[in-house]
């Protein structure tokens, strides 16, 4: 508080050395610096804002309007039911490997699982069979055993799968 007062005292002991014109003046210098201070930080990013939000108002309302539209299709599509997917079967896991280019030791159906035992098989085949079982039959790896041979690329498998049931 102290430094304000001496401040406060350095420019009225300034001021009571100009004359009336030279107080008139500083006063409008003043003013005019305050004004343009006002502007400068109030004023000026407030206009360009508001041009900027103007300018970018036609693009959101695109997006809105796409969202509400995807919203009301989602919401058509909610309403119907899943295709059904069939019941999985050895004779289906067995196909599917031939597919692949993959042949299986053995499949064992128990229950919802389906144990599947590959040996020296490519990983890669694997892959692919296992994201054509996922699309197409909806199958998801409840557990895998895999491990790689010295053959680059080429492993022994023990995967269990299990078969999504219909909503």
């Amino acid at each position: 508080m102290n430094a304000f007062h001496r401040a406060r005292q350095s420019v009225l002991l300034f001021l009571a050395a100009r004359d009336k014109r030279e107080r008139s003046l500083l006063a409008w210098a003043a003013a005019v610096l305050c004004l343009g201070l006002v502007y400068a930080l109030l004023i000026d990013p407030a206009l360009a804002g508001r041009a900027q939000l103007r300018k970018s108002l036609p693009g959101l309302h695109q997006q809105v309007a796409e969202l509400r539209a995807l919203a009301n299709e989602a919401g058509a599509l909610s309403g119907k039911a899943a295709a059904p997917v069939a019941a999985i079967t050895k004779e289906s896991i067995e196909t599917g490997l031939g597919h692949s280019g993959l042949k299986a030791q053995s499949v064992v159906l128990s229950g919802d699982f389906i144990k599947v035992q590959l040996s020296a098989v490519p990983f890669a085949g694997i892959v692919a069979w296992l994201g054509d079982l996922q699309t197409g039959a909806r199958v998801t790896v409840a557990e895998a055993s895999v491990t790689a041979l010295t053959e680059p690329g080429t492993v022994n498998a023990i995967l269990t799968l299990r078969q999504q049931k219909s909503e």
